[in-house]
C-alpha cells in the first residue's frame, strides 16, 4: 500500500501497558490508552501494523508477553516507530528504556510517547533522561509514603487488606479478621493431624485431597508447602493477652478481651532479594534474576491482633516441633538436564530425587 505522494505510509505498532496495582486503581485502562494512541498515529500519519496490550503486566520488567512480541516484529523490520502514551508504560527504569531505544535503532524504529518533551536532538535526550530519573524519584517517593502509611495502619491495630488468610474473612470495614468456621474447621483438621497424629505433609495432602477440601482458591490438589504456612503462622496460634502486650501498643492491648486468647498478623513479616546470578545451560551462559523470601526479625515487624483460631496451643507447639527437621530436598536448580536435575523421580510420590553428599566416616 502507498500513499498519495507515492511513498509507502510509515508503519508503528501501538502498544499498552495496565499493572495489576492500576487496574485495580482504575483510570489507566487499556481501551483509554489505546484509543489515544489511535487518534495520535492518525494525526501523525502512521499505518497502525498491529496493536499490542500488556495487561496486568508491571513496567519494573521488560520480561512480559506483549513486549516479547514487540520485538519480534522489529526484529522483522519494516516498523518505523513504537507508540505509546506514557513514557513509563515502556518501562519504569531508565535503563531499560535506553536498552529498547537502542535496540530498536538498529532497525530504524523510534520510541515515540504520546508525553515526550523534545526532539532526538543530544539536548531532546538529556531532556527526556533527566524526566525519566525524576519520574522515577517520584515513583520511590510515593512507595515510601505507601509503605509508612501501612506502618502506621498496622501500630493502630489495623490489617492491611489484600487477600484474606484462609479460616478467615475480613470484617466490614476490612481493617479486621473475622473468623470463617467453615475454613477455619480445615485448619483445624490440620493442626490436628501434625499436631496430635504427628502425620507427615504429604499424608496430610492426600487426606486433604481423598476428603474432597478445596484450597483457598478452590483448587483440589493442596500444596505441602502450603500446609507447611499454615503450621508456622502465628495467625493460628493462640497468645493470651499478656503476650499481646508485649508485641502490640498499650492503645491497641486496652481493647482487647484479657479472657480470650488471640492470633497474630504480622506486618512486615518478609522482605523479598533479589539477586542476578549467571548459570550455565546447555546452551551456555546465561543470566537471570534469583530471588529469596527472607523472614524479618520480630523486632523488625509489626503485629496485629486476630481473633483466636481456637486450636489448642499444644497442637500448634507439638506441630512445629515435628517440622524443625522438615527440610524440602534441593533439586540442583531445575537444571534438566542433569541426573539430579530432574531425570531421577521417586515411583511413589513422582518428585524430582537430588544428590546428597555424606561425610566421610
Amino acid at each position: 500500500m502507498q500513499s498519495k505522494n507515492g511513498y509507502s505510509p510509515r508503519k508503528a505498532i501501538l502498544y499498552a501497558r495496565v499493572s495489576t496495582d492500576e487496574q485495580a486503581r482504575s483510570g489507566y485502562s487499556l481501551a483509554q490508552q489505546i484509543e489515544a494512541l489511535r487518534e495520535y498515529a492518525s494525526r501523525e500519519g502512521y499505518e497502525v501494523a498491529e496493536e499490542v496490550l500488556d495487561p496486568g503486566q508491571s513496567g519494573a520488567s521488560l520480561a512480559r508477553p506483549g513486549m516479547d512480541r514487540i520485538r519480534d516484529l522489529i526484529a522483522a523490520g519494516g516498523i518505523s516507530a513504537v507508540i505509546a502514551q506514557d513514557r513509563d508504560r515502556f518501562a519504569r527504569e531508565p535503563a531499560y528504556l535506553y536498552l529498547l531505544r537502542e535496540e530498536f535503532a538498529e532497525h530504524d524504529t523510534k520510541l515515540r510517547a504520546l508525553n515526550d518533551r523534545s526532539d532526538d536532538s543530544p539536548e531532546g535526550e538529556l531532556t527526556n533522561g533527566i524526566l525519566d530519573q525524576l519520574a522515577k524519584f517520584e515513583r520511590a517517593k510515593t512507595m515510601e509514603r505507601t509503605r509508612r502509611g501501612k506502618q502506621r495502619k498496622a501500630r493502630e491495630g489495623k490489617i492491611i487488606a489484600t487477600r484474606a488468610a484462609f479460616g478467615f474473612d475480613y470484617n466490614a470495614t476490612r481493617d479486621g479478621y473475622v473468623v470463617n468456621p467453615e475454613q477455619m474447621e480445615v485448619v483445624r483438621r490440620i493442626f490436628y493431624m501434625a499436631g496430635v497424629e504427628k502425620t507427615t505433609m504429604y499424608a496430610i495432602k492426600k487426606h486433604l485431597e481423598e476428603a474432597g477440601l478445596k484450597t483457598p482458591s478452590g483448587k483440589s490438589v493442596w500444596d505441602p508447602p502450603f500446609i507447611r504456612g499454615l503450621l508456622v503462622n502465628d495467625l493460628y496460634k493462640p497468645h493470651t493477652l499478656e503476650e499481646i502486650r508485649q508485641i502490640v501498643s498499650p492503645d491497641v492491648a486496652a481493647q482487647l478481651d484479657p479472657n480470650k486468647t488471640y492470633g497474630v498478623w504480622w506486618s512486615g513479616r518478609r522482605a523479598l532479594e533479589r539477586q542476578r546470578v549467571a548459570q550455565n545451560g546447555p546452551e551456555g551462559r546465561s543470566y537471570k534474576y534469583r530471588y529469596r523470601v527472607k523472614e524479618r526479625a520480630p523486632e523488625d515487624r509489626i503485629g496485629v491482633p486476630v481473633p483466636g483460631s481456637g486450636i489448642p496451643r499444644q497442637w500448634v507447639d507439638t506441630a512445629r516441633d515435628n517440622l524443625k527437621d522438615n527440610r524440602r530436598p534441593a533439586n540442583a536448580g531445575r537444571r534438566e538436564w542433569e541426573i539430579s536435575g530432574g531425570i531421577l523421580r521417586c515411583a511413589e510420590c513422582s518428585r524430582a530425587m537430588s544428590a546428597r553428599a555424606c561425610p566421610k566416616p
